[in-house]
């Protein structure tokens, strides 16, 4: 017998005993898996940009640290940083050593660059009383006070330019305990305008603006003495007869001087009209500045710019502002507390830059304000009575 002829035929499997078709039952559908070629080649993708993101970092560490045009950008990334409330950042680019070194030596520098004697002098424009007619005629009074735009590399800025220096007085707040921002100071006192003045106690960049740093001159009266009587401090600021001074001095020198308006701070940039700042590469870093100067006609300048605006105004390094005060015909210029209290204000208490503190404009002990008639300004000492170790600067 054939073995085969036991076996059920095809037909009969597919049938079954009935000749009736079964039901097929339907295929499985295949599950969807990620192919696996697409997750690795997403993380061959990462792992090269990764390395290519490490050579980068280490050519970038070799010019910066290996190269002189990167040492440049180093220590100006560094000195920038010196600028600002992140100090101690600084010690992650050049270490703390250097940092140390590097401030104390911009200190020695800045002390010396107020060391020469200034004996410029200035030429004030006659009152109108003593031109005869053709003369008034002929010349028209120039304003009190101009604005000017002004822009560099990476910076924007203002140039105010006050043409009456006698018309200048320093302004403290009106309230003891903290400070004031210059725009509420302008729009109290009915001044014309207001620049930032001089430093101030400012712990962990926190501080209340109300101490201030060295001296406080206002209206030929010392308000307030932070140094002592016979210590000596860089100053800025203007004599009774609109002359400005600036420079390292007692406080008898200023009382021989006639000093009539004064903040201490440094650097004094221009002296007897030669620049004191010789390159970029003494420029203490790129920050927002805030200057005064003056030109041979008597006219005083301040120069403000912006900074720490990345898109707008990047900042400026001391060396750029010696250069504008330049340009403008300054013979003696120097620096004011720039950085975050930066700001310029106009009548009403407008304010014309772009401050760049996070908390908005900042409370400060001092401003140089613009009058029309400084003889009625009502500016009283609110530090009478007070000893400077007797302030706390942090206190709300």
């Amino acid at each position: 017998m054939n073995p085969e002829s036991s076996l059920p035929s095809r037909s009969s499997v597919r049938r079954g005993e009935t000749g009736k078709k079964r039901k097929s039952s339907p295929a499985r559908k295949p599950s969807k898996k990620k192919p696996k070629r697409k997750r690795s080649g997403f993380f061959r993708t990462v792992a090269r940009l990764l390395m290519v993101m490490i050579v980068l970092a280490g050519l970038c560490e070799i010019w910066m640290f290996f190269t002189p045009s990167g040492n440049r950008v180093l220590y100006l990334m560094a000195d920038t940083l010196i600028t600002t409330q992140h100090r101690h950042w600084a010690k992650y680019l050049i270490g703390q050593a250097e940092l140390d070194r590097r401030v104390a030596a911009y200190q020695r520098q800045f002390e010396e660059m107020g060391e020469e004697k200034d004996t410029h002098t200035i030429t004030l424009p006659p009152e109108t009383g003593d031109a005869d007619a053709a003369e008034q005629e002929e010349e028209k009074p120039k304003p009190l006070i101009e604005i000017e735009q002004i822009s560099g590399k990476g910076y924007r800025g203002y140039v105010l330019t006050v043409n009456d220096p006698t018309k200048i007085r320093l302004g403290v707040p009106g309230k003891r305990g903290k400070g004031e921002k210059v725009s509420s100071m302008v729009a109290r006192t009915g001044a014309v305008a207001g620049v930032n003045g001089g430093g101030f106690a400012d712990p962990n960049w926190k501080g209340n603006g109300f101490k201030p740093i060295g001296v406080v001159i206002s209206q030929g009266k010392l308000y307030y003495n932070g140094i002592g009587s016979k210590k000596s401090t860089q100053i800025v600021g203007i004599d009774k007869q609109g002359k400005m001074i600036a420079g390292k001095y007692t406080l008898n020198e200023l009382k021989e001087l006639g000093i009539q308006e004064a903040v201490t701070f440094q650097p004094r940039m221009i002296v007897n009209g030669k620049g004191q700042i010789k390159s970029q590469k003494e420029g203490w870093g790129i920050a927002p500045r805030s200057a005064m100067g003056q030109r041979e006609d008597g006219a005083i300048l301040f120069v403000i710019i912006d900074g720490r605006q990345p898109g707008y105004s990047t900042g400026a390094s001391l060396y750029d502002v010696q250069q504008v005060m330049l340009e403008h015909g300054a013979v003696i210029a120097a620096n004011l507390d720039g950085g975050s209290s930066t700001v310029l204000v106009t009548e009403g208490g407008e304010i014309v830059n772009k401050p760049s503190s996070e908390y908005g404009e900042r409370y400060l002990p001092t401003a140089f304000l613009v009058f029309e008639h400084p003889e009625q300004a009502d500016i009283p000492n609110i530090w009478e009575g007070l000893r400077p170790e007797d302030i706390d600067p942090g206190k709300k």
